[in-house]
């Protein structure tokens, strides 16, 4: 997950920015094959996780069972509409910003988490969270001095132009929609339906993936048909290079990494892993792309990342105490079976 995270920042950003406006790829087409190739992924993981009976386990929760589908299609749409505007972020954004702003989605997903599913959350949690915004903050007002800096000596590009207000709007709402979509698709996973308490097995991750998948490909072909803008020209998968094929097997194999992280362990490892890909992606953006990184953006950055690691653990000082505690226990509980095994032995 650190690598996929890390690899689809960098290389969606190198995408947006090595190209002109004329060879550079629509986002609605990256998005469509992305999900198309999701789509086909989970079709095969279904298959192996069912042991061949694909069509039968097709016919169980969507055929059988078309209201339970049709729930999959607001987070589809949802994600659909974050991951555009990931890539609007990307084009305006340097990698370390994106990277750090995109974190305030902890911040939406807990308070979104706290309304749809009555989640409580400790003293020491909503500390963490104030604080990863306050480190936001530094990190975009250090930014927008330095856009404002830049500003003064313009240099003509044939580049597209980078918009700061453009690219934290688009994280901002990126960020709501993937608190929304993911916390609503928590729910519809762990709160069982009437028909599911009645059959042998619930739908799984899989067909969960299926499901969203097909949602996000028809919604996205009808929004690139209905759409009139001024990449109309642009033939479907028009600049579609090797980088780019390369960001659609990251950003397809990132859904199902998250499904595989929830199925075979948790979302505390999955935000660990969030957290480190941002110090990854920002260390390796300074060598790839010459991105500066001042001090309010360290500290900013230090921040967030503390924010986000202490959130879902105990600090190191608090966990030393609780194994010294857990060890005296283990002592104690020794010492007490120790007579009992004393006299087994002079027993026998």
């Amino acid at each position: 997950m650190v690598l996929q995270n890390t690899a689809v920042v960098l290389i969606g950003r190198y995408t947006r920015d090595s190209q002109s406006f004329e060879d550079l790829y629509v986002v609605n087409h990256l998005i469509v094959v992305c999900e198309l190739v999701k789509f086909f992924a989970s079709l095969i993981l279904e298959y192996r996780a069912t042991e061949g009976k694909l069509i039968q386990s097709l016919k169980e929760n969507v055929l059988d069972n078309p209201l339970d589908c049709l729930k999959i299609l607001i987070p589809s749409m949802l994600y659909l509409f974050q991951n555009t505007l990931l890539y609007v972020a990307l084009s305006n954004l340097t990698a370390p910003v994106f990277q750090v702003t995109y974190q305030t989605k902890l911040l939406t997903t807990a308070v979104v988490s706290v309304v749809m599913l009555k989640r409580k959350y400790s003293l020491k949690q909503w500390i963490c969270l104030a604080t990863l915004g306050l480190g936001v903050a530094i990190v975009v007002l250090g930014e927008k001095k330095a856009e404002e800096s830049e500003d003064e000596v313009e240099i003509e590009t044939d580049k597209p132009v980078q918009n700061l207000s453009a690219g934290l709007i688009s994280v901002t709402v990126a960020c709501l929609c993937s608190a929304f979509a993911g916390v609503y698709f928590e729910k519809v996973l762990k709160t069982p339906t009437n028909s599911e308490k009645n059959s042998k097995q619930p739908a799984s991750l899989w067909m969960r993936n299926i499901q969203m998948a097909f949602f996000s490909v028809c919604v996205a072909f009808v929004q690139s048909s209905s759409m009139n803008n001024k990449n109309d020209h642009k033939a479907f998968c028009h600049g579609f290079t090797g980088w780019v094929w390369l960001l659609v097997s990251l950003q397809a194999g990132g859904g199902l990494l998250v499904a595989a992280i929830i199925k075979y362990a948790d979302n505390v490892l999955k935000g660990m892993a969030t957290g480190v890909s941002v110090v990854s992606g920002t260390l390796l953006s300074t060598m790839l792309f010459g991105t500066s990184l001042d001090a309010q953006f360290i500290l900013g950055s230090f921040m967030i990342l503390t924010s986000v690691y202490l959130f879902s653990n105990d600090a190191p000082c608090k966990r030393k105490l609780a194994r010294e505690r857990t060890r005296s226990e283990s002592d104690e509980e020794i010492e007490m079976q120790m007579p009992l095994v004393e006299s087994t032995n002079a027993e026998k």
